[in-house]
């Protein structure tokens, strides 16, 4: 089978190349920006793979796709923190891309089977009702732009002349890095995460299961073993960097506007792909195997330090400090008084 993956240099992106590239069956091909950065991580499947070096969003670029596609994964996307910060750049890759993507396979490859990856961010913040389904009103949050960019995408993919499906993934986790987006998430928020190699594997299988996944959406998530509370998953993260409790002030967290939430109809995509292997402790697990015993003892080190640093990056908190009311009314609900906080 003849395939396509956008956004091989991303963290799912990287783990499905990984897996795809030990197929005999199946001919891959890589389309990404090149730079330093993808041209080291390509260099070791170069005689695994195809690459073609290019940007979504310049259709001219897209015409180097091969013909006659039989699938094409498309994970390229701009994501916060700079679809935030770059709102323009986001939309250009996000959407535009994509419907250069479209546009060019109804062309060279009209019999393809389109896999897409969008985002449990689609359906906006669920902090008060976690339970999501597909049949939820998309509602993305304040100033997401990122939500909203998979939103217009769906509808272009929707109504384009190609055979496709959506997985609207969790929260993806896999090293993350720490930024101003972990105090946007309230952390009374129940999250469902899924590891990389799982959400790969969902992808590649689906590949084989056309007929029962054509032209419908589906949740993707890591299932019942894969909940946790937001401030567990600090405070047991934060433990792993050697960095004690994630013991920050609770104004500092957003109240509202974030996302996540329990997939209460992920199992549908399981019982058909069943590409669930990880649990939240197995996640944890690869975690602590993955962080340099000597990183760990200098983060203990200098705790205070990194979380003062940390702290300083608290939009929701400086809202507070401003008495800023755009800023307020995104990050916390109307009854929140900032005169009855007492500052840290």
């Amino acid at each position: 089978m003849n395939v396509l993956l956008t956004g091989a240099s991303g963290t799912i992106g990287t783990e499905i190349m990984r897996q795809l590239a030990q197929l005999d069956t199946i001919r891959l091909t890589i389309f990404d920006i090149q730079n330093a950065r993808t041209k080291k991580l390509f260099a070791r499947y170069e005689n695994k793979v195809d690459i073609i070096w290019g940007d979504i969003s310049n259709i001219d670029d897209l015409k180097y796709f091969p013909r006659n596609l039989d699938a094409v994964i498309h994970l390229a996307a701009i994501i916060p923190p700079l679809a935030d910060e770059n709102p323009e750049l986001a939309r250009k890759v996000n959407v535009v891309g994509t419907q250069n993507i479209i546009q060019q396979l109804e062309k060279t490859s009209p019999n393809a089977f389109l896999l897409y990856s969008s985002s449990i961010a689609v359906y906006g913040d669920h902090v008060q009702n976690p339970f999501i389904s597909v049949q939820e009103p998309l509602n993305a949050g304040k100033d997401d732009t990122y939500a909203q960019s998979k939103i217009e995408s769906e509808k272009l993919i929707q109504h384009s002349n190609l055979d496709w499906s959506v997985f609207r993934l969790t929260a993806i986790m896999k090293n993350h890095k720490i930024s101003k987006l972990m105090f946007h998430m309230p952390l009374s928020t129940i999250m469902e995460i899924c590891t990389p190699p799982d959400t790969a594997r969902a992808f590649i299988t689906a590949i084989r299961h056309r007929n029962e996944l054509s032209g419908k959406i589906f949740n993707l998530g890591g299932g019942r073993s894969c909940y946790i509370t937001y401030r567990e998953f600090l405070n047991r993260s934060f433990q792993i960097y050697g960095l004690g409790k994630a013991d920050f002030p609770e104004h500092a967290f957003a109240d509202r506007n974030f996302h996540c939430g329990m997939y209460v109809d992920g199992d549908e995509l399981e019982k058909i792909l069943h590409f669930r292997n990880d649990t939240i402790d197995t996640y944890f697990d690869d975690q602590k195997r993955s962080v340099n015993p000597i990183v760990r003892f200098l983060s203990s080190g200098l705790r205070f330090f990194i979380k003062k640093g940390l702290l300083w990056q608290s939009e929701p908190l400086k809202a507070f400090r401003t008495n800023n009311e755009s800023q307020m009314s995104r990050f916390f609900f109307p009854l929140k008084n900032p005169a009855t906080i007492v500052s840290s």
